[in-house]
């Protein structure tokens, strides 16, 4: 077959991945001012809506972790059965699904469940490891994809999953991680460790133009202080939001990341100032203002105003 009967099908590939490229960035843009994804179990479709009604900004049905080996088939029908009644209804709201591993025998029932689920938000893969699986679920769905990364060699293979199609953003189960990289979770050690793993995320998604990562599970729900801690490390690190595992930590995220009153005063005066005289350095109070500063100032009024 001669090079000129080649053409239209290469354009046509072409026009496909650019087609896939632009979708996949309107989902990144959308889920800019996603902050808290909370978790429920897909044994329970009945907390589904408690779970909206918390305020979360999305919703994660679990029919990984959070469901048993023997309850797996009876978890994919209860949420079929929850989308059935749903969109008879009319009343709908796209979720998010967190998905088994590729390599269970899970995974391709949970595919087929996906694909008669056409308004799902859009998948969580547990555990992910290859490229391949993310563009897999993409090519078979057409849905979004969340990597999490769960052990060392998905977080080494990072950089190769950031170009899989479909591909939106990372999250990490810290937990997982720890357990395969024989870290002593709760310790000065392990802190370090997951602020590397920040760190490598938020790089690569960068990079590669993803959504910012999304940090991991704060397991003690109880631990109100903890978790306002938490995020607030994760935020000023230029992470995207948080995975949740009870409504309750929904406020606590949200009350955590809005900035001080003194920010947003200084902010204002730093637009203010930049807007009313045209000078790209000058000072208030004894500090240096230049265009990085005067950026965050607007980032801080503009997230003020998304709330």
């Amino acid at each position: 077959m001669s090079a000129s009967n080649n053409k239209p099908a290469n354009e046509n590939r072409r026009s496909a991945t650019h087609i896939e490229s632009q979708n996949c960035q309107a989902v990144i843009e959308a889920l800019a001012h996603t902050k808290t994804w909370l978790f429920v179990p897909a044994t329970r479709m009945d907390r589904v809506e408690k779970a909206f009604a918390s305020g979360a900004d999305a919703v994660i049905v679990d029919l990984e972790d959070a469901v048993a080996q023997a309850d797996k088939a009876q978890a994919r029908a209860a949420l079929k059965a929850y989308y059935d009644a749903q969109h008879e209804a009319q009343s709908y709201r796209p979720i998010w699904l967190r998905i088994n591993q590729a390599s269970s025998a899970e995974f391709a029932k949970d595919l087929a469940l996906c694909q008669q689920l056409p308004k799902l938000a859009g998948v969580l893969l547990a555990k992910a490891v290859e490229a391949v699986d993310i563009d897999k679920i993409y090519q078979q769905t057409g849905l979004p994809v969340i990597a999490v990364i769960e052990n060392a060699i998905g977080l080494y293979r990072a950089k190769e999953m950031a170009d899989a199609r479909g591909m939106v953003a990372f999250s990490y189960g810290f937990l997982d991680l720890c357990n395969d990289l024989q870290v002593q979770v709760g310790t000065a050690s392990a802190d370090i460790i997951a602020n590397q793993i920040r760190y490598q995320l938020i790089l690569t998604s960068k990079v590669h133009q993803l959504l910012a990562p999304i940090d991991s599970v704060y397991a003690d729900f109880n631990d109100s202080k903890g978790l306002h801690k938490r995020v607030q490390l994760w935020s000023q690190m230029g992470m995207s939001g948080m995975l949740c595992i009870h409504p309750k930590q929904v406020d606590i995220v949200k009350e955590a990341l809005q900035p001080s009153a003194s920010e947003l005063e200084f902010a204002q005066r730093v637009i203010e100032e930049y807007e009313h005289s045209g000078q790209a350095v000058f000072k208030i109070e004894g500090n240096m203002v230049d265009a990085p500063v005067i950026e965050r100032s607007y980032q801080l009024l503009a997230s003020r105003l998304s709330h």
